[in-house]
């Protein structure tokens, strides 16, 4: 992508902000923390058994379907304990792929899963959809109340999201008038949520179009995905949902359909994201808790993530909190990672309403290295989608960002606030920014720290 840092360029960047610029962060400033949620979480184990996929009776070259092979083989690793099943060199067609305790899907190097575009092959389970839970097509690989599970190899995971980026009603994703699209059943759920219908009832299938996730883990502990190349998912990409000790290590999300998202932590307790790399048609990152209603039903809050060391290129934005966090965000950190695209709008963003509602509190971040972005250094939008038209009162406080250096920004700041919910604490301290062309947008903020903040070369007191 234009403007975009080569590892190189990231790595002796960041060594000189580690030894020229400033050394580290003051003491007691919440870092701390991050590190005690790095050594806490850890990746499973696995015994070491394999379970070749073409043993069960799969077959590659991608025209031969083999879901079954795949569940016969993940069922016989569960039977004998837990291991390694094995998907070899080879293109690999296959439709949902349900994961159990203690096994580890592995790609060999030169492997590809395909998933099938048939929706029937991806069975009626209890998922979620944009925050709000339902009964709805499988994520194309799905684990639900599972423990020690992986995805993990060298090779490739193809959702084939294509066939299904027409269902959001998008015209510039395929979608004419005439063709089926997601607007009426996405209506029709999140008013069922709102009412209180049993998830039970929520039923989404055959005729609604609500497109299925890539990769989610539900309800599960100690999970990781590592390796892969996960390519044009249906939807988000990587979703953990109210799931304990996740690791993301290692992977590269590539896809610029509707809605894909590179990982959304949605009311995750302890995850680390690491050395991956997201070129996406929504946010790279962002961290969720439940829509409205049902967030705030499961009052479940994401919490206690750490992101460091990644590259992120096109996206909505490249460290997102939002903006389905009804449930609350609180203790995350972000810290070494590159940015920049033309098509990435903003590094940082907040982002929720009055209907959504919602506490995002204890958040740092530091040494992000951002080359370009299409709108903002930096967001925090309380006027998002219903804006100020709903009973809930956002809270964003005690936001702390370091040395944050852009080199090309339009603006450095889009922060508004409510009148009834203005933002909190927000401090920007030793950060730079360049090729600034437009005034920030401050509306209803009520601390807005700035420590050494330079525009254009020239340090300032205000935005």
């Amino acid at each position: 992508m234009t403007g975009m840092f080569d590892r190189r360029t990231f790595l002796a960047a960041s060594a000189v902000l580690a030894t020229g610029l400033q050394a580290r962060s003051p003491a007691g400033d919440g870092w701390e923390r991050a590190a005690e949620i790095v050594a806490r979480v850890r990746p499973p184990r696995f015994p070491r058994r394999a379970f070749d996929v073409r043993k069960f009776g799969a077959a590659s070259g991608g025209a031969t379907l083999c879901t079954q092979a795949f569940a016969d083989a993940i069922a016989a690793c569960a039977a004998a304990g837990g291991g390694r099943v094995i998907v070899p060199e080879g293109r690999w067609l296959t439709g949902a792929i349900r994961l159990q305790s203690n096994v580890e899907l592995h790609l060999a190097k030169g492997a590809t899963i395909a998933f099938a575009t048939d929706p029937a092959l991806y069975p009626i389970v209890p998922t979620r959809f944009e925050g709000v839970e339902l009964m709805g097509y499988s994520p194309l690989i799905y684990a639900s109340d599972a423990q020690n599970v992986a995805v993990t190899g060298y090779g490739t995971i193809d959702g084939q999201g294509e066939a299904w980026w027409s269902w959001s009603g998008g015209s510039h994703y395929g979608w004419r008038e005439g063709l089926p699209n997601q607007r009426a059943a996405r209506t029709r759920l999140f008013a069922m949520a709102e009412a209180g219908i049993p998830v039970s009832e929520r039923r989404f299938g055959e005729g609604s179009y609500l497109r299925p996730n890539l990769i989610q883990f539900q309800r599960c502990d100690t999970v990781m995905i590592e390796g892969v190349t996960l390519r044009d998912s249906p939807c988000w990409n990587v979703h953990p949902v109210l799931s304990r000790n996740v690791t993301l290590r290692g992977v590269t999300v590539i896809g610029l359909g509707p809605n894909n998202d590179g990982c959304d932590p949605e009311s995750v307790d302890g995850m680390l994201i690491e050395d991956c790399t997201f070129d996406t048609g929504d946010d790279c990152i962002a961290i969720k808790s439940g829509r409205n209603a049902d967030g705030r039903r499961l009052n479940a809050p994401a919490r206690n993530i750490v992101i460091r060391h990644c590259t992120m290129k096109a996206g909505h934005g490249g460290v997102v909190i939002g903006s389905e966090v009804s449930g609350g965000v609180e203790n995350v950190f972000a810290e070494h990672c590159a940015m920049s695209s033309p098509d990435l709008w903003y590094a940082l963003r907040f982002k929720t309403n009055a209907v959504r509602g919602g506490r995002i509190a204890h958040v740092r971040a530091r040494d992000i290295i951002v080359g370009q972005v299409g709108r903002a250094a930096l967001t925090c939008d309380f006027n998002y989608e219903e804006g100020a038209n709903g009973a809930f009162k956002p809270e964003l406080d005690d936001i702390v960002v370091e040395r944050l250096r852009v080199a090309n920004a339009i603006r450095v700041l889009d922060c508004q606030g409510l009148p009834q919910a203005p933002i909190g604490r927000l401090t920007l301290r030793d950060c730079r920014f360049d090729g600034v062309h437009q005034p920030s947008i401050v509306e209803r903020i009520t601390d807005l720290g700035l420590e050494g903040v330079k525009v254009n070369g020239r340090k300032v007191a205000t935005l």
